[in-house]
């Protein structure tokens, strides 16, 4: 589990590198050494660089036991939060897909996409993420098949998540979860719920036009495509919260609109927007998770190593998260005012000298020397936001002939 974490930690890195680590890791390491351990230790014979044998042990990897480690050191890192802010613990879901290998196997579990010229390639994996709001760590993600018959919604992937959130944690989702089933099954397991809606359903809700300023109390009841979707809900179903709605001016100068939100919180409206206008930062933690950690393309062949390889990424994630976290307890700056990135990259390098200091206090003042430089990871403060090119599309030269089926 050790070698797969830092294979994320080291950008998605090689089983080679992942071998070569071991060079590396002091006895307190192996509690029950290996044979090839052993005589390292005993005879100084160098160990294999060949990859087979890290190979099979990953495969062999029990998946409850990855699964379950993921889950302790997320309700560890949770519990280690600064109190005064586990009272407001806010939540934000988000769903994403990923890119598998192309194998029988996947194939058959997370079937490619199609469109009206030809069935996709690689197959697609749905994943829906749920990060703290105030320090970004991470739960353990749910997913399943994107296309296929059994295909998998964000709304389904969350109702299987909210049994796992901390007790009494605010959900924040946008658009595609203000629907009557996420705000219900967060009410059923007393969790506060904050949603974005469109504004065909807000206006059902309200019962009439929508306008600035509106901030009244709704019991939302489901309609006739949610008890045909949901058909085990009780025929007295319903949710009683607040609808907002409030004219919004886009950073990017674009044409001010109205957003309509849903909360069972007992919150101002002002407040219950600012929440709300938080939620960004979970776009830039799946551009983290995708791009930094190298989530967007997995490599395995085999469904069950899908499955380690996303837990032991969000491990691995949470890791860096924590060293930001403890940075954050020493300055006062908040977590998301540090960079992931460079953080990550503060980790690996001093990663190798942690594990061979001598003693505890040569440990502890290598540790002292990586936080400071953690502490000089701040993110800059722009005066000015930088000016965004206009989104456009490269054109494609058809040089080549297309792939036949």
């Amino acid at each position: 589990m050790w070698l797969m974490l830092a294979q994320r930690l080291h950008g998605g890195a090689s089983l080679e590198a992942a071998v070569l680590e071991l060079r590396s890791l002091p006895d307190s390491f192996w509690p029950k050494p290996c044979k090839r351990v052993r005589q390292l230790r005993q005879e100084g014979k160098a160990l294999s660089s060949h990859t087979g044998a890290l190979n099979q042990a990953r495969q062999t990897l029990p998946q409850v036991m990855v699964k379950q480690s993921c889950d302790h050191m997320f309700e560890q890192l949770i519990a280690k939060i600064d109190p005064a802010q586990q009272a407001r613990r806010a939540f934000v879901f988000d769903g994403s897909s990923m890119r598998t290998a192309h194998t029988p196997e996947l194939c058959k579990a997370y079937p490619p996409g199609s469109n009206q010229h030809r069935e996709g390639h690689w197959p697609i994996v749905r994943v829906l993420v749920a990060h703290d709001l105030y320090t970004g760590l991470a739960m353990r993600p749910q997913w399943g098949p994107m296309y296929g018959p059994h295909a998998v919604s964000e709304q389904g992937l969350l109702e299987q998540a909210m049994d796992r959130l901390p007790s009494g944690a605010t959900a924040i989702g946008d658009a595609n979860f203000g629907v009557f089933s996420v705000a219900y099954t967060a009410t059923q397991r007393q969790h506060p719920a904050l949603l974005r809606l469109t504004a065909a359903r807000a206006r059902r809700l309200a019962g009439e036009q929508l306008r600035d300023g509106i901030d009244c109390t709704v019991v939302w009841k489901p309609s006739v495509a949610d008890r045909k979707s949901h058909p085990d809900l009780p025929s007295d179903a319903c949710v009683s919260g607040r609808l907002m709605v409030r004219q919004v001016q886009p950073d990017n100068g674009a044409t001010p609109f109205l957003l309509a939100l849903f909360t069972t919180l007992p919150l101002a409206q002002q407040e219950v927007f600012e929440l709300y206008g938080q939620r960004w930062a979970i776009e830039t933690d799946l551009r983290t998770l995708k791009s930094t950690l190298c989530l967007d393309q997995l490599t395995c062949s085999t469904p069950d190593m899908v499955a380690k390889e996303i837990e032991i990424a969000i491990a691995a994630y949470n890791l860096v998260r924590a060293m930001i976290v403890y940075a954050s307890q020493q300055s006062g700056i908040p977590p998301r005012g540090y960079s992931f990135t460079k953080v990550r990259h503060i980790v690996e390098s001093f990663a190798p000298d942690l594990e061979q200091a001598p003693n505890p206090q040569a440990a502890k003042r290598i540790f002292d020397q990586m936080m400071a430089y953690i502490q000089q990871s701040k993110l800059p403060r722009r005066k000015r936001k930088r000016p965004s090119y206009p989104r456009a599309v490269w054109a494609r030269k058809g040089d080549f002939p297309k792939r036949k089926k």
